[in-house]
């Protein structure tokens, strides 16, 4: 049996699946994140260490035997985030995690150094690490003379399991201090962050075995021994070696509480003007290119709490057709924006309400408004070099059928729909895990996810949609 833990923003979602990639449980358990000031926003670490027993402990009530049986734990996570431990790895303060922009004048004056951009391919958003570790230089000294070791959310998953301190080269690539071609940290950048190679986890590749299970957590929660963990991936890595998004050419749509237009590339491709992100990906000489929204469903999560409605309330009142744009055009940029505009200020806004629209067109421009945002993205990777024909769909909202038929028809590619499109990242995790493992190689484990519905472009709304994201492309401006 294999294990896959995906450390999500919402929850820490655990799966058991035997070696012939069949679900045997899948668990859930949720998180909350705090936002002390505007544009923070943190997590408790030892948060994530309770989720995460506390979804073992549900598979282990209903599936204690094959618990016992799993082989090797993959793991998954919410990438950027910044765990500061020091000598004695108590954690220091929260986490400052990947949507927190507070220290955007940090990444700005990391991004003026001309070595940033050419080492890791990408710009210094401020939603990578080491602005944030900047940040807590300039403003937590204190807690900055204590600190000993920098890990990401998911490899301080792995420091509990494990007592060791390794990462792998997808989450890693998100810090800033990796050098993406080489996949290897780099001393000068870590120096510009006042920090060493001695506060950095040792780098394998995702597929290869990264750490064994201490033995007296291995009796807490059921499992044996013997088990080992793999390096894992980034969540979006992990969604890609979910859905076989491995080879040149393949691509997927994330509709998580971010955004993500990811394709794959078997080549280093880096452009950071288009503020694409170029990434390592979780297999050995495969590289990524993403571009990257903050808000996605947390734009439609965040309208149906201010309507004391549910999401999928709100969708179903638009039934099952898609409509052409009713001149309601909704900005979601509810927290600064990554791709393409690298801007931590601007702010979501609507644009063109009349007094004739109800709740259901509003909801229909929140649809829209993140759609288009998304094919900025695919905009931003043409000019990254990388073109994409076709995705597949991926993340809680793509749920909503309406939803995956606006994207379509904004991004005019067609949207494939997966068998399971909500267990992605955990999934790739597991399959990760059974590499690390040896069950077999990558063609064999990590093939494409069978296909259960195509959504095409809707022709007959294809110039609705254009001219209509051409008036949201204009718009950007006017919410600065």
């Amino acid at each position: 049996m294999y294990l896959g833990i995906d450390l999500g923003t919402s929850g820490v979602k655990v799966l058991l699946v035997d070696p012939e990639q069949h679900i045997i449980a899948s668990e859930t358990a949720p998180l909350t994140v705090s936002n002390p000031a505007s544009g923070w926003s943190e997590q408790d670490p030892a948060d994530w260490i309770a989720a995460t027993k506390a979804a073992i402990a549900v598979i282990r009530q209903n599936h204690a035997k094959q618990l016992s049986a799993v082989r090797c734990i993959g793991l998954s996570g919410q990438m950027h985030g910044a765990t500061l431990l020091d000598a004695n790895d108590t954690v220091l303060r929260p986490c400052i995690l990947w949507n927190d922009t507070r220290s955007h004048a940090q990444a700005a004056a990391l991004d003026g150094q001309e070595m940033f951009q050419r080492v890791t391919g990408n710009i210094v958003f401020p939603g990578f690490t080491a602005p944030k570790i900047n940040w807590v230089f300039d403003n937590e000294p204190e807690i900055f003379k204590r600190l000993s070791k920098v890990l990401l959310p998911k490899d301080y998953l792995r420091l509990w399991l494990t007592g060791e301190y390794i990462s792998e080269m997808s989450d890693a690539s998100g810090t800033s201090w990796l050098n993406v071609e080489k996949r290897c940290w780099s001393d000068d950048l870590l120096a510009a962050s006042n920090l060493s190679t001695d506060a950095m986890p040792t780098l394998v590749e995702g597929s290869q075995k990264a750490g064994k299970l201490r033995a007296d957590l291995a009796i807490e929660l059921g499992l044996s021994s013997e088990v080992t963990v793999a390096g894992g991936a980034g969540d979006n890595a992990a969604s890609a070696i979910a859905t076989g998004t491995v080879d040149a050419g393949s691509a997927f749509v994330s509709l998580g509480t971010s955004g993500v237009v990811f394709a794959a590339n078997d080549a280093y491709l880096p452009n950071p003007e288009s503020a694409v992100h170029t990434f390592c990906h979780a297999l050995p000489d495969r590289w990524h290119q993403m571009g990257v929204i903050l808000s996605a469903t947390a734009a439609l999560n965040w309208y149906a709490a201010i309507c004391n409605a549910s999401p999928r309330d709100l969708t179903d009142e638009l039934g099952g057709v898609l409509q052409a744009p009713t001149g309601a055009l909704f900005l979601p940029y509810l927290a600064g924006e990554r791709t393409p505009h690298n801007d931590a200020d601007i702010r979501a806004s609507w644009h063109g309400l009349g007094g004739e629209m109800s709740r259901k067109e509003m909801t229909q421009s929140v649809l829209e408004g993140v759609a288009f945002a998304l094919r900025d993205n695919l905009e931003a990777l043409k000019i990254a070099g990388t073109n994409v024909s076709e995705v597949t769909a991926l993340g809680g909202g793509s749920n909503s059928r309406y939803w995956l038929c606006a994207i379509a028809t904004a991004l005019n590619v067609p949207v494939h729909i997966p068998d399971d499109g909500e267990m992605g990242a955990a999934f790739g995790a597991v399959r990760l895990a059974m590499l690390a493992d040896g069950l077999g190689s990558e063609q064999e484990l990590c093939k494409p996810s069978p296909i259960v519905a195509t959504i095409e472009p809707d022709k007959e709304k294809l110039g609705a949609f254009e001219e209509t994201y051409q008036r949201f492309r204009g718009l950007y401006q006017t919410g600065r």
